[in-house]
């Protein structure tokens, strides 16, 4: 769609939702269709609206993600139906009279690509389109440059308000807490898994991604940051439908990857099966300065560390779906993966101490490894009620996971001169088990009222049990393994009940809203068998939501949404354990750790439909922090996570995308971050805040002959996070994609981090702790990948569901 067809598209979507109408006595009529493109699939959020022929606008509404739409309305008048979408032709319908309780059915709608020369170009073609609804942001990633050559993991990162940092960790509008689902399913992940898993899918299966900042009640509670849903391609084919995928990536380390998809129809029946292998490789450059205050002066620890880590991650996904009418459906769905990772690091300290004219030396190696087998199961029923929207839906969910380790500290000390085989050593083995069950049953129900309302209804149960059995033995000069004392067997129970409801309608033409209300009750029981500790906790939460969508004009309105939300902690981190890193620094277990909870306040400013301009605020109690605490005689530094009091995020983020030229394209962000904490720390206050940024620019270039080009520079200001304090830095990404043999071979090559500038400096200065860090994770790489697609047959589409929603996201 051409800019200037940028205020006609803003008109359509300002009527969405127009109900108001039916309030009147007059008998409603009702106009109803699905929308297809070209090959039969369904297309999603296109702009649906009944045109008088002097063109004035007599009502509208926009399809749904199967492309059905209704539009109501007790007005008389000749009119065409007229449909818009981005990157289709305008189609228009021939002319019909309107009259009071008409109902008329269109049937399938097909609608025509924007027809373009081979030389013709358009920025709909080289970035990802942006759709604001009420409540979410959708990123339409499918065909874009952004997808080709990418991994999922990449393109969640360049999504509105997103940052992935060097961990794999994702954090949304400057919060951490985010529950990451695919297909509106959750991941079932740790956070490690899930970058890994995200690093293993091809960008290119990706349809769309959204964001929303402010889920309603219809989600889980779970995720105080809000939700990221990837949406991945419904490939739509009679017969036989896939695509062949290898590549690899150089960072110091080679790492292959591959991947095959399938899909087979025949008659009612639809399956879809997709096999990934991914391998991620990194070394991990550390350094790390510690001074400790004693009463003779400041002794310091001087500590460099190399740690080269790698995973593999073979997955398979794959679903069945079985129509048993033709508004009825039952389908299965499957994930299965099995990970292996090792880690390996080696690391000297030097030691000095006041008064003490020599050094001491430490040199220490950890080797592990670790297996994380998971089988997800989903069996679900859903049916279309009626004709209005009416729908009803069932989800059994099952799932287990183990995880087994094991690694092997190895310690050596000595001073001065002294000949380093001469030292004293030591050695810590640590053998870790852990077992996950979760079941869970979910029915959802909606039923669409008259004048486009919409009541939402549902309840849910998850119960949830967890096994972690952590073994520690110490040997000393070569002694013998005797047992260590910070063993531990801590068994975990989890049940949450919970229903919601949710209402949507609106107070005028100009005004649509949404209220929900979610209550959920949780009992949860964590067991320390080995020290006989048990720990009991049950408690019952609302959680309220609401959205106001305010169409000032054509090409201006505001979005309002406020909601509350919780995260619960990882079930690894209530367990007592004691880990070992390195012989100066341990990890400890908290199973006094509560849950989180933030409320959140949103205004998205949306000018033209393709800028926006947005205000968030949010208040976390309790909220989940690393905490360091270091022991002044023993010179060690232990960390755990705890509830800091409270903290308080306020931000703003302006999205601009701008045409250069017809074949250069570039879209920029800018988020503001203002983060406050405060907490009580042992006997110290923290109470620090500060304002930072970050700026990311994004530039697209579609070129002749097949080449496409996009290059990104990310920027983030210096940052307090809890006790740590962390300076600025930034990165530029690169990369080139060729398609030959009428696009179904595509070769991509995308570099990383080409200055090599992805640094990470950062300290703690808090009370008796004086820490710096120095990392860098090995990001500059570069990375290939080729790509083939096969296709043969009729459009058809493949379902997927499920009913949990985040148990398994607290898997780390």
């Amino acid at each position: 769609m051409k800019t200037a067809n940028f205020p006609f598209f803003a008109l359509l979507v300002y009527f969405l939702g127009v109900s108001n109408l039916a309030a009147s006595p007059k008998e409603v009529s009702k106009i109803s269709g699905k929308i297809a493109d070209q090959t039969g699939e369904a297309v999603p959020y296109a702009n649906v609206a009944l045109i008088e022929l002097d063109g004035g606008l007599v009502a509208g509404a926009v399809s749904d993600e199967n492309g059905h739409f209704l539009i109501e309305s007790t007005k008389t008048a000749k009119v065409k139906l007229v449909i818009s979408s981005i990157g289709y032709q305008t189609f228009s319908t021939e002319s019909f009279d309107l009259t009071e309780g008409l109902i008329k059915d269109f049937g399938s709608l097909s609608i025509v690509n924007e027809a373009t020369g081979l030389d013709e170009v358009t920025v709909k073609a080289s970035r990802p389109e942006i759709i604001i609804e009420p409540d979410k942001t959708v990123i339409n990633v499918e065909g874009t440059v952004m997808a080709e050559g990418s991994n999922a993991l990449d393109v969640v990162g360049r999504s509105p308000g997103i940052y992935v940092d060097q961990e794999g960790n994702i954090n949304l509008n400057g919060r951490n807490g985010a529950t990451v689902m695919i297909n509106d399913r959750p991941t079932y992940m740790s956070s490690t898994d899930l970058a890994n898993f995200l690093r293993s899918m091809p960008a290119e299966n990706i349809k769309s991604i959204e964001v929303i900042n402010n889920p309603s009640s219809r989600f889980d509670a779970e995720g105080s940051a809000g939700v990221i849903n990837i949406q991945l391609k419904k490939n739509n084919v009679d017969g036989m439908f896939g695509n062949i995928q290898v590549g690899g990536q150089y960072n110091g380390q080679f790492a292959p990857n591959a991947g095959v998809t399938l899909n087979v129809k025949k008659g009612k029946l639809s399956t879809n099966g997709t096999f990934n292998y991914n391998e991620y490789a990194a070394y991990n450059d550390l350094e790390i300065n510690r001074n400790f205050t004693l009463e003779e002066g400041i002794s310091s620890f001087n500590q460099d560390s190399r740690i080269a880590s790698r995973y593999k991650t073979p997955s398979f996904v794959g679903s069945a779906n079985y129509e048993l009418k033709p508004n009825q459906n039952l389908g299965l769905n499957v994930q299965a993966s099995s990970s292996t990772d090792t880690n390996n690091s080696s690391s000297g300290t030097v030691v000095t101490n006041p008064g003490q004219d020599y050094n001491n030396f430490i040199e220490s190696t950890n080797e592990s490894e670790g297996t994380r087998n998971r089988l997800f199961t989903n069996l679900h029923y859903d049916a279309k009620l009626d004709t209005l929207g009416s729908k009803f839906s069932a989800d059994l969910d099952y799932t287990i996971m183990d995880n087994e380790s094991s690694s092997l500290l190895d310690n050596n000390y000595w001073s001065g001169n002294n000949d380093p085989s001469a030292g004293y050593t030591d050695q810590i083995l640590t053998l870790n088990e852990m077992y996950y069950t979760i079941f869970t049953a979910k029915v959802d129900f909606t039923k669409a009222l008259k004048g486009g309302k919409t009541l939402e209804a549902g309840v849910k149960g998850s119960w949830v049990e967890s096994d972690n059995d952590l073994d520690m033995s110490r040997s000393e000069d070569e002694g013998p393994f005797e047992p260590d004392a910070n063993s531990n067997q801590f068994i975990y129970q989890e049940n949450v009940l919970a229903a919601y409801g949710s209402f949507k309608g609106s107070f005028s033409e100009k005004l649509s809203y949404q209220a929900g209300l979610r209550g959920e009750y949780s009992d949860i029981v964590g067991n320390s068998v080995t020290l006989n500790q048990v720990n009991k906790q049950n408690y019952f939460n609302l959680f309220p939501s609401a959205f106001i969508q305010h169409k000032i004009s054509d090409n201006y309105q505001i979005v309002y949404n406020a909601n509350r939300r919780i995260t619960r902690p990882n079930y690894r981190l209530l367990n007592p354990f004691v880990y070992y890193i390195d012989p100066l620094t341990s990890e400890t277990g908290n199973p006094n750790l509560k849950p989180q909870y933030s409320t959140n306040f949103e205004m998205n400013h949306v000018v033209k439909g393709a800028y926006q301009f947005t205000l968030g605020y949010s208040v976390t109690e309790d909220t989940f922090m690393q905490v360091f605490v270091q022991d002044q005689e023993d010179r060690t530094t232990t960390t755990y996570t705890d509830n800091f009091d409270q903290t308080r995020n306020a931000n703003f983020r302006a999205i601009v995308p701008v045409e250069i030229k017809k074949w250069w394209s570039t879209s920029n962000m800018l988020q503001v971050n203002y983060n406050q904490f405060q907490s009580q720390i042992g006997e110290d206050l923290l109470d620090v805040e500060q304002v930072s940024y970050m700026a990311r620019s994004q530039q697209n270039f579609t070129l002749p002959k097949g080449f496409k080009m996009e290059l990104m520079a990310i920027y983030l200001s210096p940052q307090i996070w809890g006790q740590g304090q962390i300076q600025g830095f930034g990165w530029v990404d690169a990369g080139v994609t060729k398609s030959v043999m009428k696009d179904k071979l595509s070769i991509s090559v995308n570099g990383t981090d080409i200055f090599r500038t992805q640094l990470i400096r950062a300290k703690v200065d808090f009370a008796d702790i004086d820490t710096n860090f120095r990392q860098y994770r090995s990001n500059q790489g570069i990375r290939f990948t080729l790509k083939y697609n096969f296709a043969k047959g009729e459009s058809f589409r493949v379902k997927s569901s499920t009913g949990s929603s985040e148990e398994r996201n607290r898997l780390d």
